[in-house]
């Protein structure tokens, strides 16, 4: 087996361990297509672990992120990289310190969209670290949402066109994006007030933001309206799918979805 084969197999095991979500679509792809979605959602994956991460300081946040953005908007060697993560070995999980290895993967022809996309998220993040996540308005959370959502949409309709020509709309992509990541707050709102955050714009009830997730839900679909590869399309519906009914169960005061219901939802979008 070759070092590519060995670091595509060790890619696919990091992201079956950090998202068994989005493991599912990507597994599903044609192999070039794989890979490079593989390697991008793991680059993203890995700056989203930073700024997830329970124990590391606001004020160390801020500056790792800062940082590792400002580094993929140059020529970076390997070792810089390294250099700036390795402080934090004993803290990051493997998907971030491995950032490096995740960018080797992606196809070259392709890479500077995805440094880009990943880049502007890292240095989002980074200011909203700062600002300790106090979201006031709809402004804000549409901001917030953005960065750490929306522009997977950004790149992965970068992707699309650059696999096979598929041209979809960017900023239905950002819509897919806030969708999805509506939902989550809604699912994890709870755990998020036990450590002292919370994403909802002030005054905002449970209510506004199921209308939020709804309407950029809405918008996701009309984004699928685009795309007439069969490959792409499953993989775009599986997690609007799984949103829609994530959303379906919280409202019938379930915490999440059974994992039989998970299996159910994705079957159906494969089968039709």
């Amino acid at each position: 087996m070759s070092d590519r084969d060995n670091l595509h197999k060790e890619a696919m095991d990091v992201l079956k361990e950090t998202s068994r979500t989005f493991f599912i679509p990507i597994n599903l792809l044609p192999e070039k297509l794989k890979e490079t979605v593989a390697s991008a959602y793991l680059c993203m994956r890995a700056i989203d672990e930073i700024e997830d991460h329970p124990q590391l300081p606001l004020k160390t946040k801020n500056d790792l992120l800062l940082s590792v953005s400002q580094l993929l908007q140059t020529a970076f060697r390997e070792e810089d990289l390294e250099k700036v993560l390795l402080p934090y070995k004993a803290q990051l999980p493997e998907v971030s310190l491995r950032l490096a290895d995740w960018i080797k993967l992606c196809p070259t022809d392709i890479t500077d969209n995805v440094l880009q996309a990943t880049s502007t998220m890292a240095e989002g993040m980074a200011y909203w670290a700062e600002k300790e996540w106090k979201i006031k308005d709809e402004k804000d959370l549409d901001d917030y949402t953005y960065y750490v959502a929306g522009l997977v949409g950004v790149m992965l309709t970068d992707i699309w066109k650059w696999y096979d020509g598929t041209d979809t709309d960017k900023k239905l992509a950002i819509a897919f994006g806030r969708g999805l990541q509506s939902v989550n707050i809604l699912r994890n709102y709870k755990e998020d007030g036990v450590r002292g955050v919370s994403f909802f714009p002030e005054g905002w009830t449970l209510e506004d933001m199921f209308q939020y997730a709804e309407k950029n839900l809405a918008l996701a679909k009309i984004y699928l309206n685009d795309i007439t590869s069969n490959e792409i399309r499953t993989f775009c519906s599986i997690p609007l799918e799984l949103a829609f009914a994530t959303l379906k169960a919280l409202k019938e005061g379930k915490e999440k979805m059974s994992r039989a219901s998970v299996t159910e939802v994705v079957n159906k979008v494969v089968n039709s």
